[in-house]
Order: structure tokens, then C-alpha cells, then sequence
């Protein structure tokens, strides 16, 4: 069982008395009261510990079980690796009945269908911001206009450790930036250390 808040606003109540309806064990009723999106949940890793081959995992509704989609899958394909049934109460899932396999091999295929959706997805996202002038990765420490400046300071004549401190930058992102740049290491090298 979850709910989404620690706070009186949600009670378990609902869920607890349908699984108890349902014929299980108080004693194996495992509740998280937690977001499921940000947070960790214990109970539910605990509940996945606790089942052995042959047993059957029940839940209230499939929204209590995973935090998307493909953790739902993951779930549930996981499950039955183990050899471990799985039931839904609200939207009548059971794959202990005959046609179990389907059942699962449905939400393998569901599975394999959200990872390509979520890759395609990606891709275009990716070639919609390369065609921007957009390009993935970590933005750059050093800015045009920042690199101007640290030109400038080179060209001065201040040293490295200074221009470092100044621009708050790594010794090492400052000759990166220059390679990127352009600039040979003979510029970066200062007449000390030629």
C-alpha cells in the first residue's frame, strides 16, 4: 500500500480493508506513505524481499505500485523472472488465471514499447536543439564574454593562478577553454615556466 503524504490528508484505510478483504495477512501488508515520483520506498522493497517462487504479490490499484510506467514494468517483469504472480484488485489483473503468460508478456512488450518511445523521444529532442544551435552536455565554464576578458588578462601579462582566482575557474578548465578556443600552449605558457 502507499499514499502520497505523510499528513492526515490521505489514510490507508481504503486500501488496507480491500487487500483485507481480499484475504491477506495483515501481517503482510506493507505501506509506504511517501511520493512515489521522489521517494524511496521501503515498504515496497520490503514487500519485493519478502516474496518467495510460487507467491503472489497483491496490490490495491496498479498507480500504488510503481512510480511510472516502466517502473511498473520493471516491476511486474521482475516478479515474474522470480516466478511470482501478480493481482491488481481495482483493475482486475491476475496472472495466476490461465492466461498468466499473456498477461505478462503483454506488459514485457508494454515495457519494450516505453523504452523505445522514451529513446524516440530523446532523439528528437536532440536533433530539435541541434537544429537551434543547441548542443547537449554540461554548458561551458567559460563564456564568450568571459573568455574575451581572460584574453585580455593573458595578454596583460597576469599569471594563470591569478586569472584563476579572479574568474573562479580550475587551472585545468582554463586550458581547456583556451584549447577550445583556438590557442596553442605556447600562449597559455607564461615566460616562467617556458
Amino acid at each position: 500500500m502507499r499514499v502520497s503524504s505523510e499528513g492526515e490528508r490521505q489514510v490507508i484505510d481504503l486500501q488496507r480493508d480491500a487487500l483485507t478483504q481480499a484475504g491477506v495477512d495483515g501481517r503482510h501488508i506493507f505501506v509506504d506513505k511517501a511520493s512515489g515520483i521522489k521517494d524511496k520506498c521501503p515498504g515496497l522493497q520490503e514487500a519485493l524481499n519478502f516474496l518467495q517462487k510460487d507467491d503472489c504479490l497483491l496490490v490495491w490499484k496498479l498507480n500504488r505500485l510503481g512510480r511510472s510506467l516502466i517502473h511498473l514494468l520493471d516491476i511486474i517483469n521482475n516478479l515474474h523472472s522470480r516466478g511470482i504472480a501478480f493481482c491488481s484488485l481495482t483493475e482486475k489483473m491476475d496472472t495466476t488465471a490461465p492466461h498468466d503468460e499473456l498477461l505478462f508478456n503483454l506488459f514485457g512488450s508494454l515495457s519494450q514499447y516505453e523504452r523505445a518511445l522514451t529513446r524516440e523521444r530523446v532523439m528528437a529532442g536532440l536533433e530539435s536543439a541541434k537544429k537551434r544551435g543547441r548542443r547537449g552536455g554540461r554548458t561551458r565554464a567559460v563564456n564568450e564574454e568571459k573568455m574575451d576578458a581572460i584574453l585580455e588578462d593573458l595578454k596583460s601579462g597576469k599569471s594563470k593562478a591569478a586569472i584563476c582566482r579572479n574568474f573562479g575557474i580550475k587551472r585545468s578548465t582554463l586550458y581547456d577553454s583556451l584549447n577550445r578556443a583556438g590557442f596553442s600552449s605556447k600562449f597559455i605558457l607564461s615566460e616562467q615556466e617556458k
